[in-house]
Order: structure tokens, then sequence, then C-alpha cells
């Protein structure tokens, strides 16, 4: 258990001290601002190994 005023050594979610509200809504925030950028980037990048790959060779980048 933390004292009042103990800062967290670890992001694990296993060290984050749930039972504190400001700590769970700052980390759900958190993860789920992580989830939504890894997301985005692993669209993108299935989207450009896709187009690449159906590229009929005029470079016409559409």
């Amino acid at each position: 258990m933390m004292l009042p005023g103990e800062t967290i050594q670890s992001f694990l979610p296993q060290d984050i001290p749930w039972w504190m509200p400001d700590h769970a809504i700052f980390m759900g925030a958190f993860y789920l601002a992580l989830i939504l950028i890894g997301t985005g980037v692993g669209v993108v990048v299935l989207k450009s190994i896709k187009d690449t790959l159906n590229d009929d060779g005029h470079g016409h980048g559409h």
C-alpha cells in the first residue's frame, strides 16, 4: 500500500495504486491514448503496404 505523497516507481499496471481515482483516470486515459496512436500507426503502415503491393507502376500517388 502506498503512503500519501509517495511516488510511483513503475508504470506497470500491477504497480499502480488503482484504488486511487486520480491514478485510475490518468492511467486509463494514458493507455487509451497509446492504443489509439498504435492503432492509427498500424492502419497507416498496413495501408501503405497494401498500396505498395497494388501499385501499377504509374506513380499517380492515389
